[in-house]
């Protein structure tokens, strides 16, 4: 792509508009985790300059997050004694980012099941409501957990402030009510503050506002390195990390569908984490790739990485020159943004089909979300995918159970009509089995493998175990596949393996798992197998009278 001074102009043009609408939120999400409008402001700056760079083939910008803020006040309230602690948390969780880009495993982070992310964003949003209820009636603003939030209401109605109310209540309206014509001129949130901020210095001064932010640069951080602490800053860094790549690379898919471009989630998380490391190191909340900035700048004519290198740069320019007027914004307004925003996050298009949704996704749902309300986020997010994981292993194993297949065959089969009397056979005697294992086995399943086909093993004298249709065994399976293996030598069965090959060959041979089958005994068709289960047959017949097990039951039924 040619660069022009045309190019230049929309890059700037999107940069800009960026930095204009994003500035409001970030500093609003710093005041929420508890460590100041800077820190957000820090964060976009910091999160928004790496993703850009990183991103070359659109202008992809990146800014901090409801939810990332929620989920810091968490980590501030329960996880880390000083603001300190806290960046460095922010900063683990950035270095976690980069060993999954590293290793080119983000994008399976999306893999996360809706039910768990629709459970921690509604409890966010629960948390947030209630918790705006205290700054509504005079109270800075101050994300708690929603039991505490409401044993608080009798003190905040005691030290009641009706200007905070008249302010709140005037920016929720602006905020739900703003012209849909005028956003792209000026964002709703923008316009409430600027209302309830008009509100409080022309009218109702006696309310609580946002301390003023100093001018200086942001300060370097000293990280906590200390090995007790960093062992416990592990599962809240992961927690953020799994937040910020879930949420940004979910933004980079619907920003891909309205720009007809491709992102590489990888180089995508090596931006964000990077950035998400700056932010830390310069008192800066985490972040992710954003949905909205990116494509605003993408509609002012952003075309380059440019435009966010812009956008950062206007954001530290805005919060230098602008920091003192920060005073002036009452909380009351920050709240009634924030009401609208944690409404917002409530899924309600999962909550309205609760009574249609399966039972296992319903618990993993109500677990997050239960989690999230009454204990914290960081919680929530691990018991989550721990129930997700178990409810998904219960569905493998029904899944992989179910592709098992165990067919009972008649002597008549391989010993033929004449040959079968002459040795005295029971015409419905059936001495082989064939097991055929089709699709995929992991230990989702193993456990019941044995208990699925063990008794038709010990059953027969001779088992063909069919890996035909076999896709991939995992070591957990084909440890217990040696089991049945061994189960059927000890109840003098003999096994023949048939078509065995690829990825499952692979794992059975690496664990010797098949050390008990004869060379002679593995074969690659169906007619070989059933020539050595005649010879077998004809050498055990020969030897003495053959027990006589004869079809009975559902067995009957799989001929």
């Amino acid at each position: 792509m040619r660069y022009d001074l045309q190019t230049l102009r929309g890059d700037v043009a999107g940069g800009v508009t960026a930095a204009a609408i994003s500035i409001t939120p970030a500093a609003t999400f710093g005041v929420v985790s508890g460590l100041g409008a800077a820190s957000g402001i820090y964060g976009a700056a910091a999160v928004g300059f790496f993703i850009g760079v990183f991103e070359r083939s659109r202008p992809q910008m990146g800014s901090v997050s409801s939810v990332l803020a929620v989920a810091m006040a968490s980590v501030v309230a329960t996880h880390a004694d000083t603001a300190a602690e806290a960046f460095t948390i922010a900063m683990l969780a950035g270095v976690i980012q980069l060993l999954l880009s590293i290793l080119r495993i983000g994008s399976y982070v999306t893999y996360t099941p809706y039910s768990v992310i629709a459970g921690f964003t509604s409890g966010i949003g629960v948390m947030i409501v209630l918790s705006m209820v205290n700054a509504f009636l005079g109270d800075p603003v101050k994300i708690t957990k929603p039991v505490n939030a409401i044993q608080g209401w009798p003190d905040a109605f005691d030290s009641f402030n009706s200007g905070a109310l008249v302010i709140g209540l005037a920016a929720l309206g602006v905020s739900l009510l703003w012209p849909q014509r005028l956003r792209k001129l000026l964002p709703a949130m923008v316009a409430a503050l600027l209302a309830g901020t008009l509100l409080s210095v022309l009218w109702l001064s006696d309310v609580p506002t946002l301390e003023g932010i100093s001018r200086a640069l942001p300060e370097l951080q000293r990280p906590n390195l200390s090995l007790g602490f960093l062992a416990s800053a592990v599962v809240p860094a992961l927690t953020i990390a799994l937040l910020s790549t879930v949420r940004g690379l979910l933004a980079a898919l619907a920003v891909d569908a309205q720009t007809r471009t491709q992102l590489d989630p990888d180089k995508g998380l090596l931006g964000t984490g990077i950035g998400n490391v700056a932010a830390g190191l310069i008192g800066g909340l985490p972040g992710n790739l954003t949905f909205v900035s990116s494509i605003l700048a993408w509609r002012m004519g952003a075309r380059t990485p440019i435009s966010p290198v812009v956008r950062s740069l206007t954001l530290l320019v805005l919060i230098l020159g602008l920091a003192p007027l920060l005073a002036y914004v009452p909380h009351a307004a920050l709240a009634g943004m924030l009401a609208v925003i944690g409404w917002q996050l409530i899924d309600w298009r999962f909550l309205a089909r609760l009574r249609r949704v399966q039972r296992e996704h319903l618990l993993i749902m109500l677990t997050t979300l239960g989690i999230t309300v009454f204990v914290d986020l960081v919680t929530a997010v691990a018991v989550g995918l721990i129930v997700a994981g178990m409810i998904g292993a219960r569905q493998f194993e029904r899944l992989q159970l179910d592709s098992v297949v165990s067919v009972p065959l008649l002597d008549q089969i391989f010993l033929y009509e004449h040959s079968a009397e002459s040795h005295g056979i029971s015409p419905y005697s059936a001495r082989t089995g064939i097991v055929k294992l089709r699709g995929s086995f992991t230990v989702a399943s193993s456990s019941k493998l044995i208990r699925t086909i063990g008794d038709d093993i010990v059953g027969h004298e001779v088992v063909i175990v069919d890996f035909s249709e076999t896709e991939y065994i995992d070591d957990s399976a084909a440890l217990v596949i040696e089991q049945l293996i061994d189960t059927a030598a000890d109840g003098d069965a003999t096994c023949i393996v048939l078509n065995l090959d690829g990825a499952p060959s692979a794992t059975l041979e690496s664990l010797n798992a098949l050390r008990r089958i004869p060379s002679e005994h593995m074969v690659g068709s169906l007619d070989e197998a059933q020539d050595i289960a005649r010879r077998l047959l004809v050498d055990k017949s020969e030897g003495g009278p053959p027990p006589s097990r004869r079809l009975t039951g559902p067995d009957s039924s799989d001929l």
